[in-house]
This record gives structure tokens, C-alpha cells and sequence, in this order.
């Protein structure tokens, strides 16, 4: 296998296939500062602007060596795109949520996907930054693309209060709003592999038992990501924040190619609960790690990683701004140096 491209390299380790060594890429946003100033385009331009967009997506890989091109770098377009208000952020602070437009359990009521849905600003400029990406790009490094799920959007849409309580009070709205979610996954995951996207990153850390029950995902959600997953005509990654560990065995048999957890996991215990039903993901600290530490401790834990199971090793979120190019550096770094202390390469 010493002539598998990173692209190959990548989709075997998504289907569980023999690779030469695991991928080493980041699923979960790449925009950092040193980014910015290497590619000569920064935030928050580069949430809005296509052609921006594609520029630090792809020096995530020209630059860092990371072995795939993840945009975008937050998670407001489909929230925005369906009403809530928002801040667009600055240089170093990503677009966020201000305001959500459902109050109440009348609001819902004949909630449909608009028809122009694709067409709109913010969704067009991410399908257009997938075109520009898939043309600029090595065809050899994966493209992934990013969005949120149907918890983390339903959220979005009633807010973290409603969200909570309707589980108990009005689960039947609850239900209409993870559905309605699922249909608006599934319509922009199909646009944008249809573009030229490889795999979609769905991160709904709002499933998770840090925020629910797990029955309530169980009864809920989970059938939902079975529909999401026979209907998106192309590969998924789920992305779980927090300790998403008591879901972690319903995830994986639901359809998703990959799970991308993050360091409240263990990676050895997520091993042996997802075994070969999906990808593992993960899971080196982007805060504490990739942030905080020395190059030669990223690699550390980054080797540790490998050693625990990981099928992709990646950070187990976003990376945070101001995380050092050096520390993106010797992240890479450690995955050949872990093979190579191994005598595998």
C-alpha cells in the first residue's frame, strides 16, 4: 500500500479496510490565525465569502500537511438560513447564535423545508466554496464538508430551554422538529457531495447524554439518523462532543461511516463498544492539547491516540484560533513518527 493516496487512504479507513497507516486529518473546524495570515484571508470574511472560505480550507492541508480540507469553519448557516438571528464574530471568534424563532409550541405548526433553501446566501456560499475547493485542490486529499444535525439544529431553533423541556412536555413537537431537521440534512448533505464533497461531518453534541436522556435519542433521534443515513447519497461522520460514551453503540448502527468523539471519551472503551460497525475518530485535546501544550507533548498524545485504536486520528473538535502552526505541525508529525518507532514504515 505504499502508493495509496491520502483520498484512498481516508475512505478505506471510513469503510474498514486495511490501510497502510491511519489518516491524519481534522473532520471539525481548521480556521486558525497563523492559517489566516499564511493563506491572506481571515475570519469572519472567510464565513461569507466563497472564494475566502476555499483559500483557508485548503491551507489546512497546503500549509499545516493536514491529510484532508474541512469547511466551513462554524455552524450558523442553517440556523440562520431558517430564521435565528446572529453575531458574525471577528478574527478570532466564530459566528454564533443570537436569538431563535420559535418561542412557543404554535410556532412549529406547518413547518416546512423552503423551497429555496439552497439558493439561500449562506447555504449557496458554502456549495459554492465546495465547487472552488474541489477544482484549487490536490485531487488527492479528501474533501469534507461540514453542518450541523438535526439535534443541534433543532436546538438552534427553539433555543436550550424549550429544547430541554419539550422533551417532556410537547415530545410530539420535538419529534416534528428532529424530523423536519433530518429532511434539511439530507437535502444540503446530497447538494453538497453532488458539488464535490467526499465524506459530511455532522456534529450534534445535542443528542448526547450530557444534554438528554439516552433514551429520549434512542426513541427520537435515533430513528431519524437511520433515515438520514439511507437517504444521503454519499459517506457520513457523526461529531459528538461532551461524553457522548452512553450513546455511542446506537450511533454506530445507525448508518454513520465515521464517530469523531472528543477527549472526554476514552478512546479504548468507544473502541470496544463501536468495534468494526463504524470508523473511530479522534480524539487529541484541541484546548488543553493542541492549544496548550508543546509540540513535542501534542505528539505524544497524538501517538497515544493511535496506540488506544483510533481508525483517523484528528482532533476531537474544533481547533481552537490560536492554535500554534507548530502544534498543527507536529500533530501530523506524530502519525509517520508513531509507524516509524513501530518499525511499520
Amino acid at each position: 500500500m505504499t502508493d495509496i493516496t491520502p483520498k484512498e487512504r481516508f475512505i478505506r479507513s471510513l469503510e474498514g479496510k486495511e490501510v497502510d497507516k491511519v489518516p491524519v486529518c481534522s473532520v471539525t473546524q481548521t480556521g486558525t490565525i497563523d492559517l489566516m495570515q499564511a493563506s491572506g484571508t481571515q475570519w469572519p470574511e472567510a464565513h461569507f465569502n466563497s472564494e475566502k472560505m476555499a483559500t483557508l480550507a485548503i491551507a489546512g492541508h497546503e500549509v499545516a500537511g493536514l491529510e484532508g480540507i474541512r469547511y466551513p469553519f462554524d455552524g450558523t448557516a442553517i440556523a440562520q438560513t431558517l430564521g435565528c438571528t446572529m453575531r458574525e464574530g471577528t478574527f478570532d471568534t466564530q459566528p454564533s447564535i443570537n436569538d431563535f424563532p420559535f418561542e412557543t409550541v404554535d410556532d412549529v405548526k406547518d413547518l416546512t423545508v423552503p423551497e429555496n433553501f439552497l439558493e439561500s446566501k449562506r447555504i449557496k456560499t458554502i456549495l459554492d466554496a465546495t465547487e472552488i475547493i474541489k477544482r484549487r485542490a490536490d485531487e488527492d486529499i479528501p474533501i469534507i464538508a461540514g453542518h450541523l444535525g438535526p439535534a443541534a439544529i433543532t436546538l438552534s431553533l427553539v433555543g436550550v430551554r424549550n429544547y430541554l423541556m419539550w422533551f417532556i412536555s410537547n415530545p410530539d413537537t420535538i419529534k416534528e422538529l428532529i424530523s423536519f431537521s433530518t429532511d434539511i440534512c439530507i437535502e444540503y448533505s446530497n447538494a453538497l457531495l453532488e458539488r464535490g464533497a467526499d465524506v459530511v461531518c455532522i456534529p450534534d453534541s445535542e443528542a448526547g447524554a450530557e444534554l438528554i436522556p439516552p433514551e429520549f435519542f434512542e426513541t427520537m433521534i435515533f430513528p431519524e439518523y437511520k433515515r438520514l443515513n439511507r437517504e444521503i447519497k454519499g459517506k457520513t461522520i457523526a461529531h459528538m462532543c461532551g461524553d457522548s460514551a452512553d450513546i455511542l453503540e446506537k450511533v454506530a448502527t445507525s448508518g454513520f461511516d465515521g464517530i469523531s468523539i472528543e477527549e472526554k471519551v476514552d478512546v479504548q472503551y468507544a473502541k470496544s463498544v463501536i468495534g468494526n460497525k463504524a470508523c473511530l475518530i479522534g480524539n487529541v485535546s484541541p484546548v488543553h492539547t493542541l492549544l496548550g501544550m508543546k509540540p513535542e507533548e501534542v505528539k505524544e498524545e497524538a501517538k497515544q491516540c493511535i496506540e488506544d485504536g483510533v481508525d483517523i486520528l484528528a482532533p476531537g473538535c474544533g481547533l481552537a484560533p490560536h492554535t500554534s502552526l507548530d502544534n498543527l505541525k507536529a500533530f501530523v508529525a506524530a502519525r509517520d513518527e508513531y509507524y516509524l518507532e513501530k518499525g511499520l514504515l
